[in-house]
C-alpha cells in the first residue's frame, strides 16, 4: 500500500480501522561499483515488501541522510545533522497530524543514527504516538543470517549487493578486500578516507550469489514484519 497509490480519502478510510504506517530513510552516497542510492533502494524496497504483506500504507523514502564522510566521492549528497533531524521531525509531525499513531521507520544507513536521540524527544512531546526506528541491515535475525553467509563484509561489499543495487554493464572485481579499521576513518577527513579506501569497499568480496542474498532478504522481511505486527504499547 504505497501512499503514492492512494488518495486522501482512502487514507482517511484506512485510519478508521488502523493507525500504523511505514516510512523509510536512506542515503545517497558512494557504494563502490554499486548504485549511489543503495541505502535508499534497500530501505524503500523492504518497506514496500512489508507494507504489501501487512496492507499498511508506506510513505515515500527520504533519499538523503548523513553522509559527510563520503563527500570526496562524486554523487554523494548529505544533509547537515540539524537539517536531517528537522526533516525527520517535520515528516513525523505531518504523519501524526494525519492520524497515524504507530510508525515503523525503516532505516537503511548507519550514519543516520543521530536521529535516535531526537526521536526519543519527539515521542516525549507526542505521547500518543510511537515510532520504532529499525536498522534493518543489522537487526538481530538478519545480522545472524549475514554472518552465517559470510562473516567478512562491510560497506559497499557483497552485503549490499542485491539484484536491485548493482548496475548493468558494471563488472565487479573478483577479489576480497580486508576489513577496514573504522576507528581510522572516524579520525579522517573525506579526502583522506577516499585515499585510504580507493573504490569505497570497506571489506569483503564484492558479490555473492543471488540465492544467498535472497535468503538474507527473506529473513529481513520476516523480521521487519514481526516488528510491525507486534510489540506496540
Amino acid at each position: 500500500m504505497q501512499i503514492s497509490e492512494m488518495n486522501w480519502m482512502q487514507v482517511e478510510q484506512y485510519l478508521e480501522s488502523d493507525d500504523r504506517c511505514i516510512w523509510a530513510t536512506g542515503s545517497t552516497e558512494q557504494h563502490a561499483y554499486l548504485s549511489l542510492t543503495v541505502d535508499t533502494i534497500l530501505a524503500a524496497r523492504l518497506a514496500h515488501d512489508v507494507g504489501a504483506i501487512a496492507k499498511v500504507p508506506v510513505f515515500p523514502v527520504l533519499p538523503f541522510g548523513l553522509a559527510q564522510q563520503w563527500v570526496a566521492y562524486p554523487g554523494t549528497v548529505t544533509f547537515r545533522i540539524e537539517t536531517y533531524l528537522a526533516a525527520i521531525r517535520d515528516v513525523l509531525d505531518s504523519i501524526r497530524r494525519a492520524g497515524f499513531r504507530r510508525i515503523l521507520l525503516v532505516n537503511g544507513h548507519g550514519g543516520n543514527a543521530p536521529a535516535l536521540g531526537m526521536l526519543k524527544e519527539w515521542m516525549m512531546d507526542n505521547g500518543d504516538t510511537q515510532v520504532k526506528w529499525h536498522n534493518w541491515y543489522n537487526a538481530p535475525r538478519t545480522w545472524t543470517k549475514v554472518l552465517e553467509t559470510d562473516p567478512v563484509g562491510s560497506h559497499a561489499s557483497w552485503m549490499e549487493n542485491y539484484p536491485w543495487t548493482r548496475l548493468p554493464g558494471v563488472e565487479l572485481p573478483d577479489t576480497q578486500r580486508p576489513l577496514t579499521d573504522i576507528s581510522l576513518l572516524e579520525r579522517s577527513n573525506p579526502q583522506a578516507i577516499r585515499d585510504r579506501l580507493g573504490d569505497g569497499n570497506m571489506g569483503g568480496v564484492y558479490q555473492r550469489s543471488d540465492e544467498e542474498m535472497m535468503a538474507i532478504w527473506r529473513v529481513a522481511v520476516d523480521e521487519t514484519l514481526a516488528l510491525l505486527e507486534g510489540g506496540w504499547n
